[in-house]
């Protein structure tokens, strides 16, 4: 009998991670077994907020240099796999996304990824994942508690904020948009946009840049829902702009 909640329990997160773009493991490449697939729902069953990903790292990471201004990414899936090294190997800029949070994950780990690492700025992006109601409810109510949550944890620690736009979906290559609703995913824009205005935010909108309509333009997604290295080439400058901006605002 206790092994069926933890069945249950294995199921979900299972499935929120197909739903987040991580394929169960028969789908996956060569690169990925059975064994790891059921790895790492252990581990997001026993560490929820993500806790340990970057423990190691962040312990390791030594304090910014007088005069640096650090900028810590921190986000979902599209954080996690931009893998640029000419923006992240030089130390400035820290990557700290996780695939397959929505922003209460985020939230729970906003203190030790993002605040203990004193960075000048934070970029926030996160969204997409709620809007697929993965591991937890994706009304904008709860999505704006999550991402107010963490803009006064940053200002109360004098960080400056910027942030990101969900980035648009599109049906290009599979079904991405009966998770992701094109109508809900503009509204949790909108409420981005307006508050970041009345908080004192930058506002970074991938969105417009990437999106046709309201899809995601075919030749800069990689599956509908994740951007493809033409993609990052487009989001970069606009990151590093919204970055820009932010340092030019009072702590």
């Amino acid at each position: 009998m206790s092994a069926c909640p933890l069945y249950a329990a294995m199921l979900l997160a299972s499935a929120a991670m197909v739903g987040a773009g991580v394929r169960p493991a028969a789908a996956q490449t060569a690169a990925g077994t059975a064994d790891e697939h059921v790895a790492a729902l252990r581990r997001m069953l026993s560490d929820y907020g993500g806790l340990t990903r970057y423990g190691s790292e962040n312990a390791e990471l030594p304090a910014p240099r007088a005069g640096e201004r650090r900028v810590v990414f921190f986000g979902d899936d599209a954080t996690e796999r931009w893998q640029d090294p000419g923006l992240f190997a030089a130390g400035r800029y820290v990557n700290r996304g996780i695939g397959g949070q929505n922003s209460a994950q985020l939230l729970l780990r906003f203190r030790q990824d993002v605040i203990g690492l004193s960075p000048a700025v934070v970029v926030i992006h996160a969204g997409s994942n709620d809007l697929a109601r993965m591991l937890g409810p994706g009304t904008r109510g709860t999505f704006a508690d999550n991402i107010m949550s963490m803009t006064e944890l940053a200002k109360a620690n004098r960080i400056r904020v910027v942030l990101a736009s969900i980035l648009p979906v599109c049906d290009c290559f599979r079904d991405q948009t009966s998770l992701r609703s094109p109508v809900r995913l503009a509204d949790f824009n909108e409420w981005l946009r307006d508050y970041a205005g009345s908080a004192g935010a930058v506002y970074l909108d991938y969105f417009a840049a990437l999106s046709e309509g309201r899809n995601f333009k075919e030749a800069l997604t990689a599956d509908g829902l994740l951007p493809n290295a033409k993609g990052y080439a487009v989001m970069r400058p606009l990151a590093e702009a919204a970055i820009a901006e932010a340092l030019k605002r009072p702590q």
